[in-house]
C-alpha cells in the first residue's frame, strides 16, 4: 500500500508541476467619452448644406473665420459649400498655402473686396480676407516685424472697428520654434495695445494655435508640453487677455466664445484627420475671436460650426455683431 501511495503522490505532484497558470488579463485602457457626445461626428462636409441661425437677422454682420489647410484642397472637398450657406459678409481665412489670388475661391460679384497674403516659402501658411464692404485701410504683417509676419497677419480697418485676420505660428514638434513663437506673441500684444491705445475697437481672429485651458482639449494632462498648450503660450494668451501690464488702463481682450460658454468642455475648432479624431470629438479649441470689452454690447452671438467639418482638419468659426458702421 505505502509504494502505491507515493506512486500516487508522484503523479499529482507531477500534474501540479506541469500545469500552466493562465496568463493574467491585460488591463484595458480607460475608453475614451466625449464631453458632450450630442455633437456631429461626420467626416466630410454637408452638401446640400443649410445653415439656420436665428441670430443671422437682417442689420447683424457676420465675419467668419476658417483655417483651410490649403485652399486648393480644400475647395475640392466642399469650402464653397460652406461658403455659400454661410453667406457671411466677411470671411477670415487662415493656411491657404497658395501663392497668388485665386480667383475660384469666392464669386467676386458677392465678395467685391479681397486681400490675400503670402509666405515667402512656397505652399506654406497664407491669409485672406474677403469682404462685402471696403475697408478704409489694409495693413499686412505686424508692425515693426513685417518680414516675419507679412503671410500670416492681415488687419482691415473699418468705422467701427480694426479687424485683425491671424494665423499665429505653430511652436513645431519638440517645440523647435518656441522662442520665435514667443517673439511673435509679443509683437501681437504689442501691435493690439497700439490699437487700444488710439481708442480702437479691436476684433482680433483666426486661427491662435493655442488651447487656452484644460477645458479648450480633450486631453490635457498628456499635451503638457505639445505645441498649442505649453504653459509659455498659454501665458502669453493670457496676457493678451488681460489688462496691460505696461499700461492698466488697457484693458484685456474677451475671449467671445468662453465669454459666452464659460463652462463648456468638448467644444472644439480642430479634428486631426488621422486617429479618427473626428469620430471620436477628440479636439483641440485653436481659432478665436476675441474683441475689446467695448464691442461685448454689439456682439449677438460667437458660434463654431461644428457641422461644418470636411474641407479642413477644422471647422469655422463666426462672430455675428448689431450696431456697427462699415461704410
Amino acid at each position: 500500500m505505502p509504494p502505491k501511495r507515493k506512486a500516487a503522490a508522484a503523479a499529482a505532484t507531477a500534474t501540479v508541476e506541469t500545469v500552466e497558470k493562465p496568463a493574467p488579463k491585460k488591463a484595458k485602457g480607460k475608453v475614451w467619452v466625449p464631453f458632450d457626445p450630442s455633437l456631429p461626428k461626420n467626416t466630410k462636409m454637408p452638401d446640400p448644406l443649410e445653415i439656420k441661425d436665428e441670430d443671422k437677422k437682417e442689420g447683424v454682420l457676420t465675419i467668419a473665420s476658417y483655417n483651410v489647410a490649403g485652399l486648393n484642397a480644400s475647395i475640392k472637398k466642399g469650402f464653397s459649400t460652406y461658403i455659400n450657406a454661410e453667406d457671411a459678409d466677411i470671411v477670415c481665412l487662415q493656411e491657404h498655402k497658395v501663392n497668388a489670388p485665386l480667383s475660384t475661391a469666392v464669386d467676386d460679384k458677392v465678395y467685391k473686396y479681397r486681400y490675400w497674403a503670402f509666405d515667402e516659402k512656397k505652399g506654406y501658411a497664407g491669409v485672406a480676407v474677403f469682404s462685402k464692404y471696403k475697408p478704409s485701410e489694409i495693413t499686412y504683417g505686424l508692425p515693426g516685424y513685417e518680414s516675419n509676419t507679412r503671410g500670416r497677419v492681415i488687419s482691415l480697418t473699418f468705422p467701427s472697428f480694426t479687424l485683425i485676420n491671424t494665423y499665429v505660428p505653430n511652436a513645431g514638434a519638440e517645440l523647435v520654434r518656441l522662442g520665435e513663437r514667443q517673439i511673435f506673441n509679443g509683437h501681437m500684444e504689442k501691435y493690439i495695445r497700439s490699437l487700444q491705445k488710439k481708442g480702437v475697437s479691436v476684433v482680433w481672429t483666426g486661427d491662435l494655435n493655442v488651447a487656452h485651458t484644460r477645458d479648450d482639449l480633450a486631453r490635457p494632462d498628456t499635451n503638457q508640453r505639445s505645441a498649442g498648450f505649453t504653459i509659455e503660450e498659454r501665458t502669453d494668451f493670457s496676457k493678451i487677455l488681460s489688462a496691460s501690464e505696461d499700461d492698466a488702463s488697457l484693458p484685456g481682450l474677451i475671449d467671445t466664445w468662453r465669454y459666452s460658454n464659460p463652462e463648456q468642455k468638448g467644444h472644439y475648432t480642430y479634428y486631426s484627420f488621422r486617429f479618427q479624431a473626428r469620430l471620436k470629438l477628440i479636439g483641440w479649441r485653436l481659432d478665436y475671436f476675441c474683441v475689446t470689452p467695448d464691442l461685448l454690447d454689439k456682439m449677438v452671438a460667437s458660434k463654431i460650426r461644428h457641422e461644418c467639418w470636411g474641407a479642413s482638419d477644422h471647422v469655422p468659426l463666426v462672430l455675428l455683431l448689431k450696431d456697427v458702421t462699415m461704410e
